[in-house]
């Protein structure tokens, strides 16, 4: 009888499950539903049902299930991967309260001014958290209920993030690992506990609103009856302690020992590395964040990375392969047109008002090559600006191991081995987050075995690079991009008091 893994990432715009072959990792089926953002909502929210996340979690489970041939005795383990940093409210008995705001949600911007004044600035917020409270994390949407649903506030009793609202659907308990509760800027990433300063900065109460925090080796609980029962498997199926989409991302890639650096190219991107010890950026760009193996993951994150490649894609009526097979006719450079492209705002660095930008644009560069390539090297420049923080601060890689819709590009992985100026490559399992919740969830129920397995040694026998499409960096790009990368730097820094001002004529 086989035993097999069950491993889903649930994501802001679907949710992917793989049935994986705990023998030898090899991934035996997938599956996927959609869902939408809740539309017309005022600029800089985003928010969603958790119930989407929830039914559509169920319905993915149950074809990868059939698709695999599954029985429910093989059924051994469950790991979830969630997106970051969204706050879904529960009141006392454990309903949802309202729609969950998202990582990607600006509209906290006051919120953070006001946790990071009460807390004594941006200096004295470093040293309580490790962290700057920026737009995306959870502290501030927690103060954002607080202040403008105060009604919905008083009927807050428990803060979970999404993968721990999954983790409470599939056992019935609500508990949170160190890596998901690093991204809520509540955590005190060096010592792995709530930081109370910040706390008292939100709400008197808060402390006894969150979660019991656990280690990444540890179980969330095995499923509960019902939940069992609506996917068909048994009550003894363990579901492991799960984490970020970055951190699942993380060992899905193998990223879990120094010198791996693993770039993720969605709607948003991140760019990552594992760390032995706290990685704490003094100007508070790079994120200290734990990961999901009781390690550190010092991570970037960018809010616009397709966002600017399918701008450009929309704006000529094209297919993907049309943007793709133009782009590579158009030299490195894109003729001197630069994008910068915080379309939907910017979290690293952290311009939350900020728009699009094209520069260089006259008769002769206006043309559809020059902007679209200019959007995909714009996108991928403003991932290198923290590949060189993390440099900055002694993460130095030895490889880019990109993941994400945008490394399925080889005309973009060539752009990414140019501006990054390293070695880039693609794993054989695509699907990095849902595979690595699946290994996390792997290891947990060895480990319950009485195992003392290391999540290491999984990674390393299942973790593969896929050989032909591997990218080496060209060196006469590698020297445009250089350039170029100093011109983005300072039209940024130069914009960065316009764009607030700007705003209310901008459509959004």
């Amino acid at each position: 009888m086989r035993t097999l893994i069950i491993g889903v990432d649930s994501g802001t715009q679907s949710t992917k499950v793989l049935v994986v072959d705990a023998k030898n990792g090899k991934v035996l089926s997938s599956a996927a539903q959609g869902y939408e953002l809740i539309p017309q909502l005022p600029p800089g929210a985003k928010e969603q049902h958790p119930q989407d996340w929830r039914q559509a979690a169920a319905q993915a489970i149950r074809e990868a299930l059939k698709a695999a041939k599954a029985s429910p005795a093989e059924v051994k383990a469950i790991g979830v991967s969630g997106q970051q940093h969204g706050f879904v409210p529960l009141d006392k008995r454990g309903e949802v309260i309202r729609p969950a705001k998202l990582w990607c949600d600006t509209s906290t911007a006051a919120e953070c001014e006001e946790i990071t004044a009460r807390l004594g600035g941006l200096k004295s917020t470093l040293k309580a958290l490790g962290n700057a409270v920026l737009p995306g994390f959870t502290a501030s949407k927690i103060l954002w209920l607080k202040k403008h649903e105060p009604a919905n506030f008083k009927r807050l009793a428990t803060v979970l993030l999404p993968h721990d609202y999954l983790n409470f659907w599939l056992t019935g308990r609500c508990v949170m690992e160190y890596g998901d509760a690093s991204g809520t800027a509540l955590l005190d990433v060096r010592k792995r506990k709530w930081s109370e300063p910040v706390l008292q900065a939100i709400d008197a109460s808060l402390g006894g609103k969150l979660p019991e925090l656990i280690s990444s080796e540890q179980p969330a609980g095995v499923l509960q009856a019902a939940t069992a029962k609506e996917l068909g498997l048994g009550t003894d199926v363990v579901v492991s302690a799960g984490g970020g989409d970055n951190m699942m991302g993380a060992i899905g890639t193998g990223n879990t020992a120094a010198g791996v650096i693993t770039a993720s190219f969605g709607t948003s991107g991140t760019i990552y590395a594992c760390a032995e010890q706290p990685v704490v950026d003094p100007q508070g760009e790079i994120a200290a964040f734990c990961d999901s193996t009781n390690r550190w993951l010092p991570l970037l994150c960018t809010m616009n990375v397709t966002v600017a490649t399918e701008m450009a894609r929309n704006c000529f009526g094209w297919d993907v392969k049309t943007l793709d097979a133009t782009i590579a006719k158009t030299p490195a450079g894109s003729g001197g047109v630069v994008l910068l492209p915080y379309l939907e705002g910017e979290r690293t660095p952290n311009v939350p008002d900020g728009t699009g930008v094209y520069l260089g644009v006259n008769q002769k560069t206006c043309a559809p090559g020059n902007l679209a390539r200019a959007a995909m090297e714009g996108a991928t420049m403003g991932m290198n600006y923290g590949l060189r923080r993390l440099a900055e601060l002694g993460v130095k890689p030895t490889q880019i191991r990109a993941t994400g819709g945008g490394a399925k590009s080889k005309v973009w992985r060539q752009i990414m081995a140019d501006v990054f100026n390293a070695e880039v490559v693609t794993l054989k399992v695509s699907e990095g987050a849902a595979y690595g919740a699946a290994l996390q969830a792997l290891w947990c129920w060895r480990r319950q075995q009485g195992e003392s397995v290391g999540i290491q040694e999984i990674t390393a026998a299942f973790v593969r690079v896929n050989p032909a499409e591997t990218a080496q960096p060209k060196a006469a790009n590698a020297a445009v991009y250089a350039e170029l990368q100093g011109l983005q730097d300072r039209l940024s820094q130069a914009l960065r008091e316009v764009f607030p001002a700007h705003r209310k004529w901008v459509t959004r």
